[in-house]
This record gives C-alpha cells, structure tokens and sequence, in this order.
C-alpha cells in the first residue's frame, strides 16, 4: 500500500507551497494586526486568535519576494512549531492535496537563496511543482546560512 501525504498548499506570489496538513492549526482571512516595533522586517505584526497572541511572519518577505501589490490581503496559515504557534502570511489559499511520498524530491538547482533554504524538497504535480515549507526554518527569523546572506548582502 503506497503511503500518501496531505499538505495544505498556498501561493506566495508565483510560488506554489504546501505544509503538512498535520502541522497546520487554522486558516484564516485576513486578520488586523499589531505593530511591533523594532521587530524584524519579516514580522507584520501580531494578531489576536480568540484571546492567544500569535505572532504573523510574512513569507513573502521571508523569501525575499516583491511587496504583495497594493490592496491585496494576505491570508493566515496558522502552523504549530516548536516554539508555539505562528501565523505565515501567504496570498492565496489552495486545496488540500493528497501525494504520494515516493514523490518527494530534493529542491531542484533552479530553486536558490533563501527560498532553497526554507524548502525541504517538492513533488512533480502533472501540472505543478509543489515546494514543500520548512516551517520551523521559516518562522525562525534568525536562521540564514551565512553564504546565503552573503549572496544576497
């Protein structure tokens, strides 16, 4: 019996991205959101999940894309990671996807910089490539390798 894996997938600007479904608390439409001053440029802010205070990490960001256009609200994928829950931005939501794990793959050569860095591989879909989420690299502001921020600097 081949074993499959569910991910709840989402586009960050042309990036079509999942995460393990198991990882995944909620999703959830645009939320008003706090500033935190002083905070890191990834962090938007933090919003309020019936009465938990959940810190929110645009991926956009994260992966170093352009500013989401104007007008266009980001969407919460609420993820449950080692350090407690956190909110990551994306732009759109997709569906939940059942795909064979003999599919995975390593990132191809084609993925680079900080994006390499946060995916842990992908799955050919017949018309997709779907780049699987480090979540806890991801929320993990202070993780960059340091010859990726050196090709970036």
């Amino acid at each position: 019996m081949e074993i499959e894996k569910q991910f709840c997938t989402f586009y960050v600007d042309d990036l079509f991205m999942g995460v393990e479904v198991a990882k995944v608390q909620e999703v959830l439409r645009y939320q008003e959101m706090t500033s935190v001053p002083l905070s890191a440029p990834t962090v938007s802010g933090l919003i309020n999940l019936r009465g938990q205070i959940v810190t929110a990490i645009d991926l956009r960001k994260r992966l170093e894309l352009n500013e989401r256009p104007e007008g266009q609200l980001p969407m919460n994928v609420v993820v449950r990671t080692n350090e407690g829950v956190v909110s990551i931005l994306v732009d759109s939501i997709g569906d939940v996807l059942e795909v064979p794990d003999h599919a995975f793959e390593q990132p191809p050569e084609t993925i680079d910089g900080i994006t390499r860095h946060l995916v842990l591989g992908v799955y050919k879909l017949s018309d997709n490539l779907l780049l699987i989420l480090d979540t806890e690299t991801a929320v993990n502001i202070e993780s960059v390798p340091d010859q990726v921020k050196v090709k970036h600097a």
